[in-house]
């Protein structure tokens, strides 16, 4: 984002909604997401500004996305007040290695109050498809840095458990990994990106596979935290 290009103060999302409606050529967005809070404007600014969006009709509905659980729970409850809509979906950080902040703090909430939740990095930033198994794998990757963090023992205890299940189904790592997004309870989708049509057949495969339980218990314990 370029800079003075975030935020969420009513003359910022007044500005920033018609760039979008423009580029994206569309007289209304469906879902209009908070990207990350702001914690310099008051959520009643903010809420503000999406119900008059909503009246206009420019925007259906609104989610947030990068919020603790603590203010996702002003939110949640200044958007119960008359006048203010609420958010209505969740985009977070959540995949086999990184589970401990959704699955303690934000999954509860979520169920409680009936949101959607949307996952991102849902393939840990392209470790989790196991093109990664090594330092040395990490050299020259545009991703390189950013997948780091995952080169350690439990990072390569969940690869392993992924190769296993894979074998199983005649499937791929990310192909598992994807699906084990889809069946947790409190998920409504993940997302993931592809550059290559290999890529995107291995996301389509997710959607079909069916992990049983014991598949599912191995991830689950192989990924513990």
């Amino acid at each position: 984002m370029s800079p003075g290009e975030k935020g969420l103060s009513k003359s910022y999302i007044l500005r920033a909604v018609e760039k979008s409606l423009q580029r994206l050529q569309t007289d209304y967005i469906d879902l209009y997401q908070s990207h990350f809070d702001d914690p310099e404007t008051r959520i009643e600014e903010t809420l503000d500004v999406y119900a008059l969006l909503i009246r206009q009709g420019k925007v259906r509905a609104i989610g947030a996305s990068n919020y603790t659980a603590e203010r996702l729970s002003q939110a949640l409850e200044i958007g119960k007040q008359p006048g203010h809509p609420g958010y209505q979906s969740l985009q977070t950080l959540y995949n086999l290695y990184d589970r401990a902040d959704y699955e303690t703090n934000l999954a509860p909430l979520c169920k409680k109050r009936g949101l959607g939740v949307f996952t991102y990095f849902s393939l840990a930033s392209g470790f989790l498809t196991g093109k990664y198994r090594s330092e040395d794998s990490l050299a020259g990757r545009a991703r390189g840095e950013m997948v780091r963090k995952y080169v350690n023992e439990r990072g390569f205890r969940i690869l392993n458990a992924l190769d296993q299940v894979a074998k199983q189904l005649n499937s791929k790592p990310a192909s598992v990994a994807l699906a084990w997004l889809i069946a947790r309870p409190s998920i409504t989708a993940p997302i993931a990106s592809a550059t290559s049509l290999e890529q995107l057949n291995d996301m389509i495969n997710a959607t079909r596979l069916q992990l049983d339980h014991s598949s599912v218990q191995l991830l689950d314990q192989a990924s513990t935290y």
